[in-house]
Formats: C-alpha cells, sequence, structure tokens
C-alpha cells in the first residue's frame, strides 16, 4: 500500500512540474507572409516599385534603341562600302563598348530596383517587427515563430544560453547578449 502512495505522490509532483513548466513557456506563431498581403503599406510599395521599374525600363529601352540605331547605321554604311577597315575596326569597338555598358546599365538598374525595394520594405518590416514584440509581451510568450519559414521572430532574452554555454566553454560571456529579433 506504500508503495502504491509513493508512487502516487511521484506520478502527481512529475505532473505537476510537467504542468508548470508547459506554462511557463508560452510559444506562438505567425504567418508573416498572410499579415504582409494584407497590409495597405505592401499594395503601395508594390505600386512605387512598379512605376520606378517602368522608368527604369523606359531608360533601358531608350538606350538600346540608341544602340541598335547605331548599329544598324555602321551596317548600313559598310554594305554600301562607305567604311574604310581601320573605320570598321573602330566602329565594332565602340560598339561593343556600348554594348558592355548596355550590360553594366541593366545591372545597376537592377540594383537600384533592389535597394528601392529595400528602403520601401523597411519601415514596413519594422512596423510588422513592432506588432510582433507587443503581441509578445502582451501575451507573455517566450517565442513567436514564422508559420512557414519556421523561423524565430520573437525570443524572449531571458531564455537566451548563450552565456552559460560560452561559460561552460570556459570562454568570456558576452554582457548583454541581444534577443535574435529580426530587425532590432
Amino acid at each position: 500500500m506504500m508503495k502504491i502512495i509513493v508512487k502516487a505522490s511521484l506520478l502527481s509532483a512529475a505532473l505537476f512540474l510537467f504542468a508548470s513548466t508547459t506554462q511557463a513557456q508560452k510559444f506562438g506563431y505567425v504567418n508573416s507572409a498572410a499579415v504582409l498581403s494584407d497590409m495597405p503599406e505592401m499594395q503601395q510599395m508594390r505600386s512605387t516599385l512598379e512605376g520606378f521599374q517602368a522608368q527604369l525600363k523606359k531608360q533601358g529601352e531608350a538606350r538600346v534603341a540608341a544602340y541598335k540605331q547605331k548599329e544598324q547605321a555602321a551596317a548600313q554604311k559598310k554594305q554600301r562600302g562607305e567604311m574604310t577597315p581601320k573605320e570598321e575596326e573602330q566602329v565594332g569597338a565602340d560598339l561593343q563598348k556600348e554594348q558592355e555598358e548596355i550590360y553594366k546599365l541593366g545591372q545597376e538598374m537592377e540594383q537600384k530596383l533592389t535597394d528601392k525595394q529595400n528602403e520601401l520594405m523597411a519601415p514596413i518590416l519594422a512596423k510588422v517587427n513592432t506588432a510582433i514584440n507587443d503581441v509578445a509581451a502582451e501575451g507573455q510568450f517566450q517565442y513567436i515563430f514564422d508559420a512557414t519559414s519556421g523561423v524565430i521572430l520573437y525570443a524572449d532574452p531571458s531564455t537566451d544560453l548563450t552565456n552559460l554555454v560560452m561559460t561552460k566553454l570556459g570562454l568570456e560571456p558576452k554582457t548583454p547578449t541581444p534577443s535574435p529579433t529580426p530587425g532590432n
């Protein structure tokens, strides 16, 4: 009989410990793609990017049209026999150089578009990050994950074990260790 009471007591203690441990840590997840897609700021950003991209495309098309015109004029001049071999070589080198510049311009335009997207996205992501941090604080969540990627969007700094691991390894702990919250 005593064994049954002891086992029951141990089982009760284990269940209580398990229940208190699971209550102590609260996890949540956010579908950030769904949140972002519903934000009016995202539609405004897309519109701004489309306008910027159209502007860049127009510049690129003008440059390509000018190149094609020069190339066509050189081909016609050559066909009519109005070009010396030295002129033909020079025109070919000039066209090659311009073609390389157009390629470089295309790369620069892609970079400008990426930079513009990052510039426009930064305040949107900051706003979402602030909302996630607020929800974490209000709901007393220790961790919030992104539903689609599994990336930690919020982590309670008190759950950071970096300094303990560093101490265990005989390393100098960093103080304080920042929370792995994106954008911070």
